[in-house]
């Protein structure tokens, strides 16, 4: 079982640094203004949530479940909490889809200023996450 928590973290590692990075990223393309730029940022976000954060995603998510179908189990409240916690994630990330994809199509209607709000959230979800984990209340 250590082998797969020690995936867990690694894969959880992996989604949050797209999670951190690609809003970041919609910061800068948001405030970019040529052509240049703008295909630039969308070759760098398309790799990034495809070849970084759903990989991540999925096998943080599929190593999670593992661990609580392999020890944890689903009646303990920090675990419930966790995994409810995930699913805001999961949103989250569906949602930097739509945005990757509105900047794709050159839809986007939010400024970088409403970007760097965005980016700020998944450091909150993952300082309760953490904490959860750690302190299994």
């Amino acid at each position: 079982m250590g082998i797969v928590k020690a995936a867990h973290i690694i894969f959880m590692v992996t989604w949050f640094a797209g999670l951190f990075y690609l809003p970041r990223l919609f910061v800068y393309h948001a405030m970019s203004s040529d052509k240049t730029s703008d295909d630039r940022f969308k070759i760098m976000e398309r790799k990034l949530f495809y070849g970084i954060m759903m990989p991540g995603a999925l096998l943080t998510i599929i190593t999670g479940f593992w661990l609580v179908i392999g020890g944890w189990g689903f009646e303990s409240f920090w675990i419930q909490a966790k995994l409810s916690l995930v699913g805001v994630l999961v949103i989250y990330h569906i949602w930097c889809g739509v945005l990757l994809k509105k900047f794709k199509n050159n839809q986007n209607q939010r400024s970088h200023i409403w970007f760097r709000w965005f980016n700020e959230f998944p450091v909150l979800i993952l300082v309760v996450i953490v904490f959860l984990v750690v302190l299994k209340p």
